[in-house]
């Protein structure tokens, strides 16, 4: 049962959060404009204003959600503690362990939306976003590959000397169909053209077909077919990984293993993330109250700093962690949960601390 109390901490937790983010995303609104202001001059004032801008604020505040939620924790809860707030409530029967429920009531808030976010809601509008950035600041599209070759299916190998997304076009195609690790069938073409979807158009096309030790041949000008890939299968952006939901994500990953893809560190990379940056709202949030529910000497400033050295350092291990993964040191799994398994261990000796004195 919620109680006024809970309801209390519960309103301060997340207005004190929200309002972290107003303060935080005004002064980035001022730096990206002074950052940017030769493409914002150039870009028509709609596209600004619609396509990078309302979709790059949620983006910037859910990226840095951690920082915002321990910064909340820790300016609110030193406030109650200055204010001989939190010795009233326990010297009232409240215990430690139950002043706690209603912080991780509101990380609970926190989290959720966090993860909607950062799983559901923000990837298709980094869409619009990356594509204004593309357009008006710097070009990041991987236009142009060469040398692609991949696994389209079980036992089917494409190969493309070069491929030139500008005009949806490969050149020197070819698709081998294996069966029984012997060669069954191989069509070769000069070029291919992408309409969509998984639908080619293959021009000058030969197929040779083997069966029975003999070799059948085919060739025609152009033939529609079905062959399962996309051009975003082996053309990845930087940013790729932000544009996709959560289910797309991890079938994105599991088809690119199927094909032997083995540049996709970065999509696994993000998407143990969404889910690590989700359990450090709550592992945060523990940190924040235990480190600032006591009143101290130098009043709640001497909290702050320190509470913004630790959530500095989670954000700046996490990167590091995360670079070691693309490096290959470790798996993407081990590096986006390391940070959070080592604050977990910070968080339980500092609420033992603080609930023992």
């Amino acid at each position: 049962m919620f109680k006024l109390l809970d309801w209390y901490i519960i309103r301060k937790f997340l207005g004190t959060y929200l309002f972290a983010i107003a303060l935080i995303l005004a002064i980035t609104i001022m730096f990206d404009i002074n950052e940017k202001l030769d493409a914002f001059i150039k870009a028509p004032l709609k596209a600004t204003v619609f396509d990078y801008f309302v979709n790059f604020l949620p983006y910037f505040a859910n990226q840095f959600s951690p920082l915002f939620t321990f910064i909340a924790v820790i300016f609110f809860t030193s406030k109650l503690a200055d204010n001989s707030e939190i010795i009233a409530m326990l010297s009232s029967g409240v215990s430690y362990k139950r002043l706690l429920f209603p912080y991780m009531i509101s990380a609970a808030v926190i989290a959720s939306a966090t993860f909607a976010l950062s799983a559901y809601i923000i990837p298709p509008a980094n869409i619009k976003r990356i594509d204004y950035t593309n357009t008006y600041v710097r070009n990041k599209r991987v236009d142009y590959g060469s040398n692609i070759q991949l696994q389209v299916a079980p036992g089917e190998i494409a190969y493309m000397s070069r491929y030139d997304n500008t005009v949806k076009t490969g050149y020197k195609f070819s698709l081998e169909t294996f069966k029984d690790k012997k060669l069954t069938s191989r069509l070769t073409s000069q070029s291919i053209k992408w309409l969509g979807g998984y639908q080619w158009q293959v021009k000058d096309y030969v197929i040779r077909d083997f069966a029975d030790h003999r070799e059948y041949i085919r060739s025609g000008r152009e033939l529609d077919t079905i062959i399962p890939i996309e051009p975003r299968d082996f053309l990845i952006a930087q940013n790729d990984h932000e544009t996709m939901t959560s289910p797309q994500l991890q079938e994105y990953i599991t088809r690119q293993k199927e094909r032997g893809v083995a540049n996709i560190k970065s999509f696994e990379i993000e998407n143990h993330r969404r889910y690590a940056m989700t359990a450090a709202a709550f592992i945060l949030t523990v940190i924040g109250m235990a480190l600032s529910s006591r009143k101290v000497k130098g009043g709640m400033g001497i909290n702050i700093g320190i509470g913004l050295v630790l959530s500095f350092s989670y954000i700046l291990f996490m990167t590091v962690t995360s670079t070691f993964a693309v490096s290959g040191y470790t798996s993407p799994f081990v590096a986006m949960w390391i940070p959070n398994l080592i604050y977990i261990v910070i968080a339980i000796v500092l609420y033992r601390r603080t609930s023992a004195g």
